[in-house]
């Protein structure tokens, strides 16, 4: 059965939008009249109140709530001091955007030559472990070497397999950075220079313990000696103390290494933390590092009753207001364009491929971006041409001015841009080469459906048909039944197991069941089997019922690590093509 994207806009006061795949539903959205997405939508506001003690602003922009406007996310443009002072502020933020787009690239290298270095030293050590145990059988009898020798290779491992683990260790903190949205709780405001200079701190300590260590001298207490002492311990107790002396040298030295690199690689899985998703327009715009702003407090240079121009980044959620940010973003088709964030030639963390990445610079590079703006490249642009791309940026410079003459002409709180109907954000953000038909319920949902792809893709105007049958298109194609069985906490899967979702006010959790799953001819078949449909399950249902927040997930236990590993892989492989940035 082909895919499909059905849209339902029959009804004026409601529209439904589901992405079919077979003959499961994979995305569902609605917009009705009485709740209309906030998120994207750029107001003309005013400042009702601003909060020294959270250093925040509450905002009145037309929600039906103040808005939270943290200090983090005003535009210096709107401080009221002197314009010298002012335009200080700009260059150091364009030189840390510089800077942070060159240490991107950089980071990008070096991970990719730890992952093929990664590769590699698991290939070895299956081997050196393999031609140790066939030395240990073959010279038993053979006189073997000094013990020093022996013992120094392994502590020389376990040394660089710490250096390694560090590396994700401080890669983590910028992961999780990528997935909070746009830094608006007050609380996490933290001064990113005593960060820095910690970091280059600690690197400079372990560079110098790496000298002493290699001078001969022992390292006093150092993070890589702990590391290597540590890795020590866990082999001492690992090889049985009887078993030492029968073993050569050399044979001692490749069985140690092997276990080394499988404990620091068993290490490395378990501390990893990994983002997946953000397929999102505004989910792929890269969070910027909190700016260093010591000599102001946000009392001293906002006033009450100021005028800002804002775009919600969070919706209103329970009691809370919408989150704010003062740094504006346009999304398109196949680029993001950030009319006051001065970054340049952008590409989306999505895409990997080092001659895409270079040919797609080229491409924003030839573009003409005016001092002062910002493009990135979406990941849906990657393998678009130059002429596509630059239409898609053209029609964001056009709405963008569009966006500036209606500012100048409103009075705060005012409602100057609205990020698109459901429609037009389901055929932008929703539509790929995947999807072979868009079925439109509904007359005037169909034109706009068909007017919005001749401008975005001429090329796929022709995929969008319009549905005139008597019967509703989610009866026809049995949608509605999937829809009501969505709102039930028990989701049952294929094999006869099940999985049950509990929404708190903390967290949603979701237990995964064998139910009467009994195909399989062992326990931890069952259990693997299950979880892992479980697994592809959770990252559907995830994305049908709009869950956020801290998730959960109890999976049935399992003895073998493999199948653990397996079972992670499926989920972060499913959860690739959320449109959330999701932290795993």
């Amino acid at each position: 059965m082909p895919n499909k994207m059905l849209i339902d806009a029959s009804h004026p006061e409601e529209t439904r939008v589901v992405v079919v795949r077979g003959n499961r539903i994979e995305e569902f959205d609605f917009e009705s009249q009485d709740k209309k997405q906030l998120k994207g939508n750029i107001y003309l506001a005013r400042v009702t109140r601003v909060e020294p003690s959270l250093q925040a602003a509450f905002v009145e922009y037309g929600g039906n709530r103040h808005g939270f406007l943290a200090f983090s996310e005003i535009h210096p443009d709107y401080y009221q001091i002197p314009v010298a002072d002012r335009q200080a502020l700009l260059r150091a933020e364009a030189q840390e955007a510089e800077d942070e787009d060159d240490e991107e690239a950089e980071n990008g290298e070096e991970q990719q030559a730890r992952d093929r270095g990664g590769r590699r030293n698991r290939r070895r050590g299956g081997k050196n472990r393999d031609r140790g145990e066939h030395r240990h059988t073959s010279s038993e009898n053979e006189e073997s070497p000094a013990e020093p020798a022996a013992l120094e290779e392994p502590a020389a491992e376990a040394a660089g397999s710490e250096e390694a683990g560090g590396v994700t260790a401080d890669a983590s903190p910028e992961d999780a950075s990528d997935v909070s949205d746009a830094s608006i709780v007050a609380e996490a405001v933290e001064v990113e220079t005593d960060q820095e200079t910690a970091e280059e701190s600690a690197a400079e300590t372990g560079g110098g313990e790496a000298a002493d260590n290699e001078d001969g001298k022992p390292s006093e207490g150092g993070p890589t000696s702990i590391a290597a002492s540590v890795e020590a311990d866990v082999i001492s107790e690992a090889v049985p103390q009887a078993d030492q002396p029968e073993q050569s040298g050399e044979a001692a030295s490749d069985n140690d290494r092997g276990m080394l690199e499988d404990v620091s690689a068993s290490h490395s899985d378990e501390h990893e933390v990994e983002s997946v998703g953000a397929e999102d327009a505004l989910e792929e715009i890269r969070s910027r590092r909190k700016p260093v702003r010591r000599q102001y407090k946000i009392q001293e240079v906002i006033k009450r009753r100021q005028i800002l121009l804002v775009q919600v980044v969070k919706e209103e959620r329970g009691n809370k207001g919408a989150a704010l940010t003062t740094y504006l973003s346009l999304a398109g088709r196949y680029s993001v364009l950030m009319p006051n964030t001065a970054r340049g030639g952008g590409i989306s963390r999505k895409i990997t491929n080092a001659q895409d990445r270079k040919r797609l610079k080229e491409v924003v590079t030839d573009l003409d971006v005016p001092q002062g703006m910002g493009v990135i490249l979406r990941t849906a642009g990657e393998s678009r041409t130059k002429a596509e791309i630059k239409r898609d940026y053209e029609y964001l410079m056009r709405l963008w001015e569009n966006v500036r003459s209606l500012t100048l002409q409103s009075t705060a709180p005012a409602l100057v841009y609205e990020e698109g109907s459901l429609i037009k954000r389901s055929v932008r953000d929703l539509y790929n080469k995947d999807i072979d038909e868009i079925l439109v319920s509904g007359e005037d949902g169909y034109r706009e459906a068909k007017d919005f792809m001749r401008m975005l893709m001429p090329s796929h105007a022709k995929v969008v048909q319009p549905y005139r049958d008597t019967t509703p298109i989610f009866v026809r194609n049995g949608i509605e039944a999937q829809l009501d069985r969505m709102l039930q906490p028990q989701v049952t899967l294929k094999s006869g197991g099940y999985i049950i979702i509990n929404q708190t006010e903390a967290l949603v959790s979701i237990d995964v069941n064998s139910g009467r799953s009994t195909k399989e001819h062992s326990i931890e078949e069952t259990a693997l089997h299950t979880n892992l449909e479980a697994a592809e399950e959770v990252a559907r249902q995830l994305r049908l019922r709009d869950l956020a927040g801290l998730i959960v997930i109890d999976f049935i236990d399992m003895e073998e690590n493999r199948n653990n590993r397996a079972v992670e892989k499926r989920l972060k492989d499913h959860l690739k093509n959320d449109r959330a940035r999701i932290q795993v």
